[in-house]
């Protein structure tokens, strides 16, 4: 018995900034009413731009045999992951989006080779003269196919 946790066959780490950050602090000013005891000064924290990256894992096995995830469960997933800023925006994301997707997809139900690995084939180079970046296009995704080992392929989504 399984009391308090929590498991599926999609994994997700926390998301990481490809490179450091400096939120920018700006005053913000709600003018609710028109007297000055419902007029609030406060504070608001921006970044200007960030990439992040973050890795997945699907569990085949776990799929199959206790959730009975499949392949139309996970057409779904890629989509809705895709999409997943569109349909939902708001001041705090502002224009935040997934830009590219890489999956990995083993042969064997048990993996072809270990997640490590297969991570380390993507890279992500700031191209910037500065290293600020402003934009997507300011990185290069690089993905080594070549280095796929036996029973993997990588299919680049978005």
């Amino acid at each position: 018995m399984n009391c308090g946790q929590v498991r599926g066959p999609i994994q997700l780490a926390f998301a990481k900034s490809v490179d450091p950050i400096m939120p920018q602090e700006i005053s913000i000013t709600r003018l609710v009413g028109a007297t000055d005891k419902e007029h609030t000064i406060g504070k608001k924290y921006i970044i200007p731009y960030a990439l992040y990256r973050v890795d997945g894992y699907i569990s085949a096995n776990l799929a199959q045999k206790v959730t009975k995830f499949n392949e139309a469960d996970l057409n779904i997933f890629w989509e809705s992951l895709a999409n997943m800023f569109e349909l939902d925006r708001s001041a705090s994301r502002g224009k935040m989006s997934v830009r590219k997707l890489i999956v990995f997809r083993h042969e064997s139900p048990f993996g072809n080779a270990p997640a490590h690995q297969l991570f380390d084939l993507v890279k992500v180079k700031n191209n910037t003269e500065n290293g600020i970046a402003r934009s997507y296009q300011d990185y290069a995704i690089l993905v080594n196919k070549d280095a796929c080992p036996t029973g993997v392929s990588c299919i680049e989504k978005i």
